[in-house]
This record gives C-alpha cells, structure tokens and sequence, in this order.
C-alpha cells in the first residue's frame, strides 16, 4: 500500500470515529488552489474543520506536530474560502486534528486558532 491510499485509509478511519461520536460529515477533501481540508464535519452549531494525519506506527514525532504554523495559516485561508463560498458567516468553527497512528486514534480538538 503507498502513502495515498495509507491516507486516504486513515482519512476513512477518522470519519468513522467522529460519525460514531455524533459529527456530521459535511465534506471531504475540500479543495481549492490554496490548499485541502480532509474532513468538515459539524458538531451541534460548530463547523470543524479536520486535518487527518496517518501514519504507519509510532514514533517519537506526533503526526500532529507536522502541522505547524505555516501549515496552521494555509487551513485557515482555505476555511475561510469555504465560509465565503457556503455563506457561514455567523457560524462557531474550530480546527481539529486527528491522528490515525499505528491503528489507534487521537483526537485533538481545538488544536489550534
């Protein structure tokens, strides 16, 4: 299996979970020329926002800790396209991370602004 499908297959993992934990799947894999976002899910009134991070199994570097501040600013431009384009403008939204490690699942809500 490459690194796409590894993906795409910690992608279909962390859907599952937050589905099981009463999220809503809004969208997957939005895309625009700025960027990706994995997952947006709604969760009551709040629009999440998830950044998927896969890998094989662990190690002394957490997946989440690959989304730094210059990967953090290109979600929030990217989410901020789908709010124009959806006309959320009075909406709460958040930035999620799920880490999909080895088999095992990690969610970090509100990982970061």
């Amino acid at each position: 299996m490459n690194n796409v499908q590894y993906g795409k297959k910690g992608e279909d993992c962390a859907a599952k979970y937050i589905k099981n934990k009463g999220y809503k799947i809004v969208e997957r894999n939005f895309t625009v020329k700025q960027g990706e976002i994995d997952i947006i899910a709604t969760q009551k009134d709040t629009i999440v926002f998830i950044e998927v991070k896969t890998r094989h199994k662990a190690s002394d570097i957490l997946p989440s800790q690959s989304v730094g501040a210059v990967k953090q600013a290109k979600y929030r431009k990217v989410a901020l396209l789908y709010i124009k384009m959806n006309k959320l403008f009075n909406r709460s939204c958040r930035f999620d991370i799920i880490e999909v490690c080895g088999g095992k699942i990690n969610h970090i809500e509100n990982a970061f602004n």
